[in-house]
Protein backbone atom coordinates (compact mmCIF):
# COMPACT_ATOMS: atom_id res chain seq x y z
CA UNK A 1 0.00 0.00 0.00
CA UNK A 2 1.42 3.47 -0.62
CA UNK A 3 2.04 5.91 1.98
CA UNK A 4 1.08 9.18 1.60
CA UNK A 5 4.21 11.76 1.36
CA UNK A 6 4.04 15.15 2.82
CA UNK A 7 5.78 18.34 1.16
CA UNK A 8 9.05 19.02 3.33
CA UNK A 9 8.64 22.12 5.52
CA UNK A 10 9.66 25.04 4.65
CA UNK A 11 12.66 27.07 5.79
CA UNK A 12 12.28 29.62 8.47
CA UNK A 13 11.91 33.34 7.14
CA UNK A 14 15.38 35.21 6.64
CA UNK A 15 16.34 37.65 8.91
CA UNK A 16 18.44 40.52 9.28
CA UNK A 17 19.92 42.45 12.44
CA UNK A 18 17.71 45.46 13.17
CA UNK A 19 20.43 47.76 12.49
CA UNK A 20 20.13 47.09 8.78
CA UNK A 21 16.62 47.83 9.14
CA UNK A 22 16.98 51.24 11.00
CA UNK A 23 19.28 52.33 8.60
CA UNK A 24 17.32 51.05 5.31
CA UNK A 25 14.66 53.90 6.38
CA UNK A 26 16.95 56.45 7.61
CA UNK A 27 19.04 56.39 4.36
CA UNK A 28 15.51 56.24 1.82
CA UNK A 29 13.63 59.04 3.91
CA UNK A 30 17.14 61.54 3.84
CA UNK A 31 17.76 60.47 0.11
CA UNK A 32 13.78 61.29 -0.99
CA UNK A 33 14.01 64.51 0.98
CA UNK A 34 17.42 65.55 -0.75
CA UNK A 35 15.90 64.65 -4.18
CA UNK A 36 13.19 67.17 -4.02
CA UNK A 37 15.09 69.90 -3.64
CA UNK A 38 17.72 69.08 -6.10
CA UNK A 39 14.73 68.66 -8.75
CA UNK A 40 13.28 72.00 -7.81
CA UNK A 41 17.07 73.61 -7.87
CA UNK A 42 18.01 72.05 -11.36
CA UNK A 43 14.71 72.44 -13.31
CA UNK A 44 15.72 75.64 -14.50
CA UNK A 45 18.29 74.74 -16.48
CA UNK A 46 16.40 72.53 -19.34
CA UNK A 47 18.03 69.67 -19.74
CA UNK A 48 17.09 66.41 -21.14
CA UNK A 49 14.42 64.40 -19.55
CA UNK A 50 16.76 61.45 -19.23
CA UNK A 51 19.35 63.41 -17.08
CA UNK A 52 16.26 64.93 -14.74
CA UNK A 53 14.75 61.21 -14.45
CA UNK A 54 18.65 59.80 -13.55
CA UNK A 55 19.25 62.54 -11.33
CA UNK A 56 16.04 62.16 -9.68
CA UNK A 57 16.38 58.32 -9.88
CA UNK A 58 20.06 58.73 -8.46
CA UNK A 59 19.64 61.32 -5.53
CA UNK A 60 15.83 59.82 -4.40
CA UNK A 61 17.11 56.01 -4.46
CA UNK A 62 20.56 55.13 -5.41
CA UNK A 63 21.85 55.95 -1.66
CA UNK A 64 19.28 53.24 -0.73
CA UNK A 65 20.51 50.56 -2.97
CA UNK A 66 23.84 51.13 -1.77
CA UNK A 67 22.92 50.98 2.36
CA UNK A 68 20.50 47.42 1.25
CA UNK A 69 24.22 46.15 -0.57
CA UNK A 70 25.94 47.18 2.71
CA UNK A 71 23.45 45.81 4.80
CA UNK A 72 23.59 42.61 2.81
CA UNK A 73 27.37 42.37 2.68
CA UNK A 74 27.55 43.39 6.48
CA UNK A 75 25.30 41.05 7.65
CA UNK A 76 23.48 38.69 5.60
CA UNK A 77 25.07 36.09 3.31
CA UNK A 78 26.18 38.41 0.86
CA UNK A 79 23.92 37.46 -1.62
CA UNK A 80 21.98 40.18 -2.05
CA UNK A 81 19.01 38.85 -4.03
CA UNK A 82 18.88 36.27 -1.62
CA UNK A 83 19.14 38.61 1.14
CA UNK A 84 16.38 41.09 -0.11
CA UNK A 85 13.85 38.59 -1.40
CA UNK A 86 14.13 39.72 -5.09
CA UNK A 87 13.39 36.31 -6.82
CA UNK A 88 11.69 37.28 -9.92
CA UNK A 89 9.91 34.40 -11.70
CA UNK A 90 7.01 34.47 -14.32
CA UNK A 91 4.46 33.99 -11.84
CA UNK A 92 4.95 37.24 -10.46
CA UNK A 93 3.66 39.10 -13.49
CA UNK A 94 -0.30 37.13 -12.43
CA UNK A 95 0.47 37.63 -8.21
CA UNK A 96 1.37 41.64 -8.68
CA UNK A 97 -1.96 42.19 -9.70
CA UNK A 98 -3.29 39.99 -7.41
CA UNK A 99 -1.40 41.63 -4.54
CA UNK A 100 -2.64 45.07 -6.00
CA UNK A 101 -6.30 44.13 -5.85
CA UNK A 102 -5.58 43.61 -2.73
CA UNK A 103 -4.04 47.21 -1.56
CA UNK A 104 -6.83 48.57 -3.31
CA UNK A 105 -9.19 46.79 -0.91
CA UNK A 106 -7.13 48.17 2.11
CA UNK A 107 -6.88 51.65 0.32
CA UNK A 108 -10.96 51.73 0.39
CA UNK A 109 -11.38 50.20 3.28
CA UNK A 110 -8.76 52.55 5.58
CA UNK A 111 -9.84 55.46 3.38
CA UNK A 112 -13.66 54.85 4.30
CA UNK A 113 -13.12 54.72 8.22
CA UNK A 114 -10.89 58.42 7.47
CA UNK A 115 -13.68 59.76 6.02
CA UNK A 116 -16.03 58.28 8.39
CA UNK A 117 -14.10 59.72 11.11
CA UNK A 118 -13.36 63.09 9.35
CA UNK A 119 -9.78 62.74 9.43
CA UNK A 120 -7.48 65.50 7.79
CA UNK A 121 -6.72 63.94 4.37
CA UNK A 122 -4.78 65.36 1.85
CA UNK A 123 -3.35 63.82 -1.59
CA UNK A 124 0.88 62.53 -1.85
CA UNK A 125 -0.31 63.71 -6.09
CA UNK A 126 -1.70 67.44 -4.84
CA UNK A 127 -0.60 69.60 -7.29
CA UNK A 128 1.25 67.12 -10.15
CA UNK A 129 -1.69 67.74 -12.82
CA UNK A 130 -1.24 71.52 -11.89
CA UNK A 131 2.90 70.83 -13.67
CA UNK A 132 0.76 69.24 -17.33
CA UNK A 133 2.63 72.21 -19.19
CA UNK A 134 5.98 71.17 -17.55
CA UNK A 135 6.94 67.99 -19.62
CA UNK A 136 10.03 67.33 -17.96
CA UNK A 137 8.92 67.31 -14.37
CA UNK A 138 6.07 65.16 -15.34
CA UNK A 139 7.88 62.70 -17.19
CA UNK A 140 10.81 62.49 -14.14
CA UNK A 141 7.85 62.14 -11.84
CA UNK A 142 6.49 59.34 -13.87
CA UNK A 143 9.31 57.17 -14.91
CA UNK A 144 10.59 57.37 -10.56
CA UNK A 145 7.34 56.28 -9.37
CA UNK A 146 6.50 53.80 -11.81
CA UNK A 147 9.75 52.27 -12.34
CA UNK A 148 12.40 53.46 -9.21
CA UNK A 149 9.52 53.58 -6.05
CA UNK A 150 7.96 50.56 -6.65
CA UNK A 151 11.82 48.43 -7.06
CA UNK A 152 13.75 50.06 -3.97
CA UNK A 153 10.85 51.04 -1.71
CA UNK A 154 9.59 47.34 -2.03
CA UNK A 155 13.65 46.03 -0.86
CA UNK A 156 13.59 48.80 1.66
CA UNK A 157 10.23 47.63 3.42
CA UNK A 158 9.21 44.63 2.35
CA UNK A 159 12.81 42.83 2.09
CA UNK A 160 15.18 44.78 4.64
CA UNK A 161 12.64 46.35 6.85
CA UNK A 162 10.64 43.33 7.20
CA UNK A 163 13.65 40.96 8.05
CA UNK A 164 15.21 43.20 10.72
CA UNK A 165 11.91 43.44 12.24
CA UNK A 166 11.29 39.87 12.22
CA UNK A 167 14.75 39.27 14.03
CA UNK A 168 13.02 40.83 17.23
CA UNK A 169 9.41 40.26 16.56
CA UNK A 170 6.34 37.84 15.32
CA UNK A 171 5.20 38.35 11.56
CA UNK A 172 1.61 40.02 11.88
CA UNK A 173 3.57 42.50 14.78
CA UNK A 174 6.17 42.78 11.73
CA UNK A 175 3.48 43.31 8.91
CA UNK A 176 2.02 46.16 10.92
CA UNK A 177 4.93 47.72 11.74
CA UNK A 178 6.24 47.45 8.71
CA UNK A 179 3.23 49.28 7.18
CA UNK A 180 2.89 51.91 9.56
CA UNK A 181 6.81 52.79 8.67
CA UNK A 182 5.70 53.11 4.97
CA UNK A 183 2.96 55.20 5.67
CA UNK A 184 5.48 57.72 7.77
CA UNK A 185 8.01 57.46 5.51
CA UNK A 186 5.31 59.25 2.50
CA UNK A 187 5.13 62.04 4.83
CA UNK A 188 5.36 65.79 4.00
CA UNK A 189 5.43 68.76 6.03
CA UNK A 190 3.64 71.12 2.87
CA UNK A 191 0.45 69.19 3.40
CA UNK A 192 0.13 69.87 7.51
CA UNK A 193 -2.61 68.11 9.33
CA UNK A 194 -3.23 66.44 5.94
CA UNK A 195 -0.51 63.63 6.28
CA UNK A 196 -2.64 62.32 8.92
CA UNK A 197 -5.18 60.66 6.63
CA UNK A 198 -2.76 60.14 4.07
CA UNK A 199 -0.78 58.29 6.57
CA UNK A 200 -3.29 56.03 7.75
CA UNK A 201 -4.14 54.99 4.12
CA UNK A 202 -0.47 54.41 2.52
CA UNK A 203 -0.31 52.28 6.04
CA UNK A 204 -3.06 50.08 4.90
CA UNK A 205 -1.60 49.85 1.29
CA UNK A 206 1.53 48.64 3.06
CA UNK A 207 -0.05 46.12 5.16
CA UNK A 208 -1.54 44.57 1.80
CA UNK A 209 2.24 44.68 0.61
CA UNK A 210 3.41 43.11 3.29
CA UNK A 211 1.25 40.33 4.15
CA UNK A 212 2.22 39.69 0.32
CA UNK A 213 5.96 39.36 0.90
CA UNK A 214 5.22 37.67 3.81
CA UNK A 215 3.16 34.88 2.79
CA UNK A 216 4.89 34.73 -1.06
CA UNK A 217 8.11 34.79 0.47
CA UNK A 218 9.50 37.06 -2.15
CA UNK A 219 9.11 40.60 -3.56
CA UNK A 220 9.03 40.22 -7.09
CA UNK A 221 4.97 40.36 -6.75
CA UNK A 222 4.63 43.31 -4.35
CA UNK A 223 7.26 45.36 -7.15
CA UNK A 224 4.47 44.69 -10.02
CA UNK A 225 2.07 45.83 -7.18
CA UNK A 226 3.60 48.82 -6.43
CA UNK A 227 4.19 49.68 -10.05
CA UNK A 228 0.74 48.92 -10.99
CA UNK A 229 -0.45 51.08 -8.19
CA UNK A 230 1.54 54.19 -8.48
CA UNK A 231 1.06 53.97 -12.36
CA UNK A 232 -3.03 53.87 -12.24
CA UNK A 233 -2.62 56.68 -9.72
CA UNK A 234 -0.68 58.70 -11.62
CA UNK A 235 -2.81 58.01 -14.86
CA UNK A 236 -5.79 59.47 -13.05
CA UNK A 237 -4.38 62.29 -11.86
CA UNK A 238 -2.25 63.24 -15.31
CA UNK A 239 -5.62 62.93 -17.33
CA UNK A 240 -7.83 65.08 -15.04
CA UNK A 241 -9.92 61.33 -13.97
CA UNK A 242 -9.33 62.31 -10.13
CA UNK A 243 -10.35 65.90 -10.08
CA UNK A 244 -13.39 65.07 -11.80
CA UNK A 245 -14.21 62.27 -9.50
CA UNK A 246 -13.41 64.60 -6.34
CA UNK A 247 -16.11 66.81 -7.91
Amino acid sequence: MPQPTFAPPRAPHATLPIAAAVGALVVLIASLFSSKYVLDAVLGFEWPVVVYVALLGTVGYGPSLVWCRYASRRWGTGKFLDDVGLHARWSDLGWGPVVWLAAIGTQIFVGALVIAFDVPLSNNTDGISELTTDRTYVVSIVITAVVAAPFVEEIVFRGVVMRGLLSRIGAVPTIAVQAALFGVAHLDPVRGAGNIGLVLVLTGVGAAFGGAAYLLRRIGPTIVAHAIFNGAVLLLVLTGVAERLQN
